[in-house]
């Protein structure tokens, strides 16, 4: 018998969607859906469906003539992408510094949609950044990143936060008890600390930040064999965070 093909799963109904997008794209005045069919090689009911959905989610524009082009939805995404990266090109170079000072891979995450994100990794050779092996939305509870924002939530955030997360046990270190988990975060100074919490063999350090009224928080981690540079890490880390905060806050 034989063995079938290994590959990647591909949803057949996204890809026609990003060829309909890629031909509207060459018709600045529009064209109706039976040229975009025909241009995309797609059914006509199928066609229908697409853009259909793709004008409901704003990816799309239905003229008076009955023509279809690109929606303002794809110009807010390249907008706030540009945006974003603007921003944070002005923190690489901070951070670049604390990965050269620590010998250390330096992070920086924010609070959106009430998940914990990685913005930004800066590594190197002789700094490699930890392996990532549960995602950080899922890992809140044992990362030094993510503790920081926790500590940093109103008790309302922080319990909502909570009710959509599980707090899996990732090494014979994490927390997995929420109100253990509370408790060492409304004692914890500012520098919050995953001591081999997250992955076996590494230890982290972050403190807080923000983009506007943005939450996020900016650390290091190390291996576990040099915990004892976790005071010069903080030491560093406080005022850094300062100048990523206010870096982040200046309008573009």
């Amino acid at each position: 018998m034989g063995t079938a093909p290994i590959g990647p799963t591909l949803i057949g109904s996204v890809q026609r969607a990003f060829r309909l997008l890629e031909v509207m794209s060459a018709h600045d005045n529009g064209a109706p859906a039976k040229q975009l069919a025909r241009e995309t090689e797609l059914p006509l009911a199928t066609t229908y469906h697409l853009l259909r959905t793709l004008v409901h989610e704003g990816y799309a524009r239905k003229l008076d003539d009955g023509g279809f082009v690109l929606g303002d939805r794809l110009g807010t995404l390249r907008a706030s992408s540009g945006r974003a990266q603007t921003l944070l090109s002005r923190v690489r170079p901070a951070l670049a510094a604390l990965r050269d000072e620590l010998s250390s891979a330096a992070y920086l995450t924010f609070y959106d949609d009430g998940e914990i994100r990685v913005a930004e990794i800066v590594d190197g050779p002789r700094a490699p950044r930890v392996d990532l092996w549960v995602g950080f939305e899922d890992a809140g509870h044992a990362t030094a990143l993510g503790k920081s924002v926790l500590r940093e939530l109103d008790e309302e955030a922080r319990q909502e936060y909570l009710s959509r997360h599980d707090l899996a046990d990732l090494t014979p270190r994490t927390i997995t008890d929420p109100p253990e988990l509370l408790r060492r975060l409304d004692s914890s100074p500012p520098a919050v600390t995953d001591m081999e919490e997250y992955a076996l063999g590494t230890v982290c350090v972050a403190v807080p930040v923000y983009s506007g009224s943005t939450l996020g928080s900016l650390g290091v981690s190390l291996r576990a064999d040099r915990r004892s540079r976790l005071e010069d890490a903080t030491a560093l880390l406080m005022p850094t965070s300062d100048r990523v905060t206010r870096s982040l806050s200046l309008t573009i």
